[in-house]
């Protein structure tokens, strides 16, 4: 009778240790670009928290930037900041924050432009 329980116990046992072992994962990488620029990109994630960032360099020296989380769930939310350097020094940034559920989704965010000026933006939606 015992015996009988052994398998499925072990099993349930391997995958305790195997979900214990591996809570988190993790993926990067480069390319070059086809105009000789350069990409990178990583992505992690732990639990239903995903963070990832972006770098791009362009062959004229030109940079942009992007770093994102984003928590799973019932109402996904997720926010992003980027940035981004031009071959003569200018520079625009922005952040975007949204949360999107089984019904709608909302979005709000701000851009700075290179004279400084900061435009707003929401925007609502229905699914």
């Amino acid at each position: 009778m015992l015996s009988r329980f052994k398998l499925p116990l072990l099993c349930l046992g391997a995958m305790v240790v195997w979900s214990a072992a591996s809570p988190a994962s993790a993926e990067e990488w480069t390319r070059k670009t086809a105009h000789g620029g350069e990409l990178s990109r990583s992505v992690d994630r732990d639990g239903n928290i995903y963070t990832g960032s972006t770098t791009r360099t362009g062959p004229n020296g030109g940079t942009y930037t992007s770093n994102s989380t984003c928590k799973a769930g019932v109402v996904d939310r997720c926010s992003r900041s980027y940035s981004a350097t031009g071959p003569n020094g200018k520079t625009v940034s922005g952040q975007r924050y949204s949360a999107v559920g089984p019904f709608r989704g909302r979005s709000v965010g701000s851009f700075t432009g290179p004279n400084g000026n900061t435009v707003h933006g929401f925007r609502r939606w229905r699914r």
